[in-house]
């Protein structure tokens, strides 16, 4: 225990002890006697003081430092200043561990910039454990210790597997080259098998994946907008504005197809309300004869209760330009509009609002598949969807609202504002 009033001779002796060694630091020293950093400074201090080297700014002693401040003053001073000190390591290993993060940091982010998959972490770890350490690695990078030597433990067969993919790649490529660079994973299965080998088809679709050997993938065209030759030229009375000052004055059709998973197709024909983008008439077949737009827009007649004194736009579609249809649009009171951009067949610009439309339908039936299956489930799916469009189907357009939303809303805002007036 260290004593708490020292003898005058202890003090010089101490003091004698710090001035003759060479390098002597308060807090050596002191920790040499035993006694706090701050009363070996205040000694030092007052035995200079009084040879006349340097003023004293320490208490002389413990009695004359009870005069000049509180007892106590300077204990606390000097236990304040020894924590300080004792932190001094501890910021240091801080600031040596947050630059360590810091360079691994930077090293994985070059590393992952080809995509952060678990085995890539993995294989970081792998790589820079004799640089940082595998338990520090596996904390900066949010990653099981355990799964990692798990993952080495692994390393053989790992090899193993990665050297029969690479030699599946040659024998694919072959394959490939004979025909071409044609071919996909299911007929190069089949000529894999007939060579001999028992191989799976997801296996070969995995390894070409890996090695970037593809097929060519001929997608059918199907063109739906065909122009009548002998047709009227009728005028542009929409100039690619697609919107409404209210129901019921300007609608929009269109023709697309369904692909089906037989490779064939159904024809959807839409027509729709320019003030809300409600679909007010629809009509799906196997063709594209004029009957097909001619059904759709008579159900938007049924629907409005008529179509008197409005506008239709449409595409060049010989459907749409046949004299069947136009005598339909003038018994139902229609001025049919067709568009002609530039005077160039088929400009998607001038028919946007449909072309996006049928974009969503397909896009949101279809989620990523390649068809609807038969034709009976597209029926079913694409009705499904054409409801719900119209009565929950969110639209931008009508500031987040269902077209059916939209329009009551409308109604209900004339009303107000007629009997206001």
């Amino acid at each position: 225990m260290a004593l708490k009033d020292y003898s005058e001779e202890f003090k010089a002796d101490a003091v004698a002890l710090y001035e003759s060694t060479p390098g002597a630091t308060y807090k050596g020293i002191a920790a040499d006697l035993g006694v706090s950093r701050g009363s070996l400074r205040a000694w030092v201090l007052r035995a200079r003081a009084l040879r006349g080297e340097e003023p004293a700014r320490l208490p002389a002693s413990s009695d004359t430092g009870r005069a000049r401040q509180p007892a106590g003053a300077g204990d606390e001073a000097a236990e304040r200043i020894r924590q300080l000190e004792e932190r001094v390591p501890e910021l240091e290993a801080s600031e040596k561990k947050l630059t360590t993060e810091r360079d691994i940091l930077r090293k994985a982010d070059k590393y992952f910039a080809g995509g952060d998959a678990l085995v890539n972490r993995f294989q970081f770890v792998d790589d820079h454990r004799d640089t940082f350490g595998v338990k520090r690695l596996c904390q900066v990078i949010g990653l099981n210790r355990a799964s990692y030597y798990k993952w080495r433990s692994g390393a053989k067969t790992r090899a193993a597997g990665q050297a029969a993919d690479a030699a599946l790649a040659e024998q694919i490529r072959a394959v490939h080259a004979d025909f071409d660079g044609t071919y996909g994973s299911p007929r190069i299965t089949a000529e894999l098998r007939d060579k001999g080998m028992t191989i799976n088809e997801k296996r070969v679709a995995r390894v070409m994946r890996m090695f970037a050997i593809v097929g060519t993938r001929l997608r059918r065209r199907v063109r739906t907008t065909i122009p009548e030759p002998a047709a009227t030229p009728v005028p542009d009375l929409f100039q690619r504005d697609f919107t409404a000052g209210e129901p019921g004055r300007k609608y929009m059709g269109d023709v697309t197809y369904l692909p089906l998973g037989d490779g064939d197709f159904l024809y959807l024909a839409t027509v729709l309300g320019c003030f809300s983008r409600r679909v007010v008439g629809w009509s799906l077949a196997d063709h594209m004869r004029t009957d097909l737009v001619a059904d759709a827009l008579t159900m938007a007649a049924a629907t409005r209760g008529g179509l008197a004194d409005s506008v239709f736009h449409s595409d060049h579609g010989a459907q749409y330009t046949a004299k069947d249809y136009a005598a339909l649009c003038r018994r139902l009171g229609v001025t049919q509009s067709v568009t002609q951009s530039m005077g160039a067949v088929g400009t998607s610009a001038d028919n946007a609002a449909c072309e996006s439309f049928h974009a969503s339908l397909k896009r949101e039936t279809l989620q990523g598949a390649p068809h609807y299956g038969d034709a009976a489930t597209c029926r079913r799916t694409v009705f499904r969807w054409l409801t719900r469009y119209n009565t929950r189907r969110r639209h931008s357009a009508n500031g987040h609202l269902s077209p059916v939303a939209y329009e009551y809303l409308h109604q209900q805002r004339s009303n107000s504002l007629t009997l206001a007036a």
